[in-house]
């Protein structure tokens, strides 16, 4: 009986909403009917935050997103209530720039919350979701440097995780930090991360690195059956989202520019991103959230009102939460979302 009363749950939700609807819709291709409702409406969940990113849905019943310069994560848990969840979440002392908290994060296949440490500049796993859960860094140096700020991150259904490392965690956000290290911002590799065992420290033999000719990588995800990886470039001056196909031994090649979005000038960059069973991307861009189709063909943009920075499935798999600004939104869709 527990599916058709989360199924009547849903319903009576969708009937009797206390949240208010917010921005809109842009409908650009006839075919993004079958993705967004004809009465779909975007909700406005929560809002007081300053930067919100890094959106996940714990099978608990609840979401956590990173509200990145209060250094903080938050719970968002139906029917509306918002609390702290961690804080801090990133760097830890004196920080003199504008992003100190984590950004984005994930689950691994045991439901460990995976995060993207960003000020911290490192990636994390919690060992538990109960208070005080024991962190494990898995990654936080290359040959030796320290990595610039971990940003987005996805794990492989072979037990490995991919991540991006721009520099927008960094003091300044710039690539001549005096702080940053690394001569590049790259796309990384950990073999084998969620055998990694906890507490003990990474191990440098496990990093790789796979991408270091992108100016901005932010989001990434992968293709539902694992072909592809695309990773969303954050460039002002070059927006746009490259795909890569996945060889077996987990490298990437043949990378091309997937969609180019730079013409736009609404607000906003190629952000954080996530697919649907079908293969069509949602990610944050100019605007609002991209819909995107597997051949690369721009379907529609769900706009909130605010600059959107992610956006995540939760609740049965066909509701996007988006993480915007100061703000958390949802809107309910058809077709349900490859998630962790």
């Amino acid at each position: 009986m527990l599916l058709p009363l989360l199924a009547l749950s849903l319903m009576m939700m969708d009937r009797e909403s206390k949240f208010p609807a917010a921005g809109s819709i842009e409908r650009i291709d006839p075919a993004l009917d079958a993705i967004v409702p004809a009465d779909a409406k975007i909700e406005k969940l929560a809002d007081g935050c300053r930067w919100t990113e890094g959106p996940v849905w714990i099978h608990a019943g609840y979401l956590l997103f990173a509200d990145i310069p209060n250094n903080r994560v938050m719970k968002w848990t139906p029917p509306g209530a918002l609390t702290v969840f961690m804080q801090p979440s990133g760097y830890t002392g004196t920080f003199k720039g504008i992003e100190p908290g984590s950004n984005g994060m994930t689950l691994d296949p045991h439901g460990r919350l995976t995060v993207a440490g960003h000020a911290a500049r490192n990636v994390w796993r919690l060992e538990s979701l109960a208070p005080g859960g024991h962190k494990t860094i898995l990654a936080d140096r290359f040959e030796d440097k320290r990595l610039n700020s971990p940003n987005d991150l996805v794990y492989k259904s072979d037990g490995s995780l991919y991540f991006t490392d721009p520099p927008y965690g960094l003091e300044t956000q710039a690539d001549n930090d005096p702080k940053k290290e690394l001569p590049f911002n790259g796309v990384f590799r950990i073999r084998n991360a969620v055998a990694h065992r906890p507490g003990v420290p990474p191990d440098p033999e496990d990093l790789q690195l796979l991408i270091k000719d992108l100016t901005r990588p932010n989001g990434i995800a992968f293709s539902p059956d694992e072909k592809y990886l695309y990773v969303a470039v954050s460039d002002p001056n070059h927006k746009v989202w490259m795909r890569y196909e996945v060889q077996t031994d987990g490298t990437l090649a043949n990378g091309k520019v997937f969609y180019d979005a730079t013409s736009s000038q609404e607000e906003g960059l190629p952000d954080g991103m996530k697919l649907d069973q079908e293969g069509n991307i949602y990610s944050a861009g100019p605007g609002g959230v991209w819909i995107i189709s597997p051949e690369g063909k721009h379907l529609g943009t769900l706009k909130p009102g605010e600059k959107v920075a992610n956006c995540a499935w939760g609740d049965d798999g066909r509701t996007l939460y988006i993480t915007a600004s100061t703000s958390l939104y949802r809107v309910r869709l058809k077709i349900p979302g490859v998630r962790p």
